[in-house]
């Protein structure tokens, strides 16, 4: 575990071979979040496959292939246990070459510091040593720190190209890291956006509609949120605030129109709260040591009685399945692992508690397999997907047919309610299973 910190103690900088071997058969490895994983650490210690075995390596939310990966198909010395998937780490698991930890997002510094019970060496990229001897994380606050105070060795990988984000917590001081090493320079990775569909619209015109001035916030990643970014701007909400899990590029466009002042917000006050970003350079650029960009940690981002602290949050998200009671499925289709729960559930919570604050599901009515459109909103959920938010806890659903709110309506007010803002083609269909499951009684009408 890492020492406090000690002003006179200096890392010592090593090759990536040497901070590599110091890998032993049957250790933990973690590599980190986003963009704060190692690249030329994990080239060197997928060198050694030959002299390893049992390897485990944790990790979230690839956004480069990981060596240890490609060298070992057969996961013969590494095997990967990562807590949120990206599209890379997807494809992995589909393979059988990764596996899923479970976690609201929120709650990874807690579960490094009580359950995860070894972290053997840690390392992960950060920028260069600033004047106070602090390695800044970058994007990539997340649980980063709680997962360095865990480790026995802890190596910093500096990359001089990372966006220094400012953060009270966002970095770690040299006393207690035990060694450094050269990055290899590339460029950040850049996470294109995805285009705006004409549903995204759709959908985002519903939600728009409902912000208003002061409003704090949350905007998940994907077409329809960053659709709804657009829609705001277009209407002019003025003085908005954000507190998110992620920074996006439509909160970028949002600050460019110079709609979000901070101004209306309980804490962080004129400030933009996240934990970790990952976009265009366009975003990274605005992050890139401005004062205004705070990242924090996430159990201080996510946790719903922190976040219910500011008033008027408005939780945007994404789903991709929800049953006609209202449970939402964000991170599975059937057994096959897409995402994580990340911190949709907590922030749908934290909106809710907030004063005037309000939760926003949104989804496509329908979705197209092997050429034949089928319904999202249905009666009985795809056997093997994961509920991400149950249904006491959603609120606002929408999809480009409308927009119903569940919240303290009885499970036939429900189904009636989802059936409605249902592709029509389906909505036939969802009204006759739901009377043949007693969902709707037949007395109900």
């Amino acid at each position: 575990m890492s020492s406090p910190v000690q002003p006179d103690k200096k890392a010592i900088r090593i090759s990536a071979e040497d901070a590599a071997a110091l890998v032993q058969p049957g250790m933990w490895v973690d590599y980190g979040f986003g963009l704060g994983q190692p690249d030329v650490f994990d080239a060197a210690l997928a060198a050694r496959k030959t002299a390893l075995r049992d390897i485990r390596i944790r990790n979230s939310l690839s956004v480069r292939p990981r060596a240890v990966l490609e060298c070992d198909p057969d996961c013969e010395t590494f095997a990967i246990f990562n807590w949120h998937f990206g599209g890379y780490d997807r494809r992995k698991h589909d393979a059988g070459q990764v596996n899923y930890i479970p976690m609201n997002f929120g709650e990874a510094p807690d579960l490094y510091r009580r359950f995860i019970e070894r972290v053997d060496v840690a390392c992960i990229r950060a920028c260069p040593k600033d004047s106070n001897g602090i390695f800044n994380f970058g994007p990539a606050g997340s649980y980063q720190k709680a997962m360095l105070e865990r480790a026995r060795i802890v190596i910093i990988e500096i990359a001089p190209q990372m966006p220094y984000v400012h953060g009270p917590e966002n970095g770690v001081h040299e006393s207690q890291i035990d060694f450094v090493i050269d990055g290899d320079g590339r460029e950040m990775v850049e996470a294109p956006n995805p285009p705006i569909s004409d549903i995204d619209r759709a959908i985002a015109k519903y939600v728009a509609a409902e912000i208003e001035d002061g409003a704090c916030l949350q905007i998940g990643i994907g077409g329809t949120p960053n659709a709804v970014c657009s829609m705001i701007a277009e209407a002019g909400v003025r003085d908005l605030g954000v507190h998110s899990e992620m920074m996006v590029d439509g909160i970028v466009d949002l600050h460019d129109a110079g709609l979000i002042s901070g101004a209306r917000k309980s804490i962080d006050k004129g400030k933009v709260v996240f934990t970790f970003a990952l976009g265009t350079k366009r975003q990274y650029d605005l992050i890139n040591n401005n004062p205004a960009m705070i990242c924090h940690p996430v159990d201080y981002t996510n946790l719903p009685h922190n976040i219910m602290r500011n008033d008027r949050v408005f939780s945007i998200n994404s789903t991709t399945q929800m049953d006609l009671q209202g449970q939402a499925v964000s991170e599975s289709d059937g057994f096959r692992h897409l995402s994580g729960t990340g911190g949709q559930l907590q922030f749908v919570r934290g909106a809710y508690a907030s004063k005037g604050g309000k939760s926003f599901i949104c989804l496509s009515s329908t979705y197209d397999k092997r050429g034949e459109p089928r319904s999202r909103i249905v009666c009985e959920l795809t056997p093997g997907n994961i509920v991400t938010t149950p249904r006491t806890d959603t609120m606002y659903v929408v999809t480009e047919y409308g927009m119903a709110n569940l919240k303290g309506k009885s499970v036939a007010e429900r189904a009636k309610a989802l059936i409605a803002i249902a592709h029509p083609a389906f909505r036939e269909k969802l009204e006759r299973e739901a009377r043949q499951n007693n969902i709707l009684p037949r007395w109900f009408r």
